[in-house]
């Protein structure tokens, strides 16, 4: 099978948790809240084997180009972290500090809250193992 097809498979696979995403957002971002936009799926790294909806969150597309684009990211629209990085959801949380992680070296304001967060064991392992990516 080719990386294409499997990619293919992979994305068919993410889509199938729309769904069940949508409702978990309340059809808003759950990185910067934007409602009213279109919304897609984002897996958040290490990826498992196989698509896990646990491993995903609903992003917009402002948020999805720049995670996936890390030289593309406009500082000020990830001020928003301040709030997701708090949520209850290991997915969410793991992005934000990620993405804090990222803008730490040249936003002080980053840093500040990277002092700030708070995480479960398996939350700091899930982390460590996205940042060594």
């Amino acid at each position: 099978m080719s990386a294409k097809q499997k990619t293919r498979i992979r994305t068919t696979g993410l889509a199938i948790f729309g769904k069940e995403l949508i409702r978990r957002c309340g059809s808003h971002c759950e990185l910067c809240k934007a409602q009213g936009v279109k919304l897609v799926v984002h897996e958040v790294p290490p990826s498992p084997g196989t698509p896990d909806p646990e491993h995903c969150i609903m992003v917009c597309e402002d948020c999805q180009r720049q995670l996936l684009s890390p030289k593309r990211i406009e500082a000020s629209h990830w001020r928003c972290l301040a709030a997701s990085m708090w949520s209850d959801i290991p997915a969410v949380k793991v992005t934000s500090l990620l993405m804090l992680q990222q803008l730490e070296e040249t936003e002080p304001w980053a840093a500040e809250l990277l002092e700030q967060a708070w995480l479960a064991p398996e939350e700091a392992r899930w982390l460590s193992d996205a940042g060594h990516l």
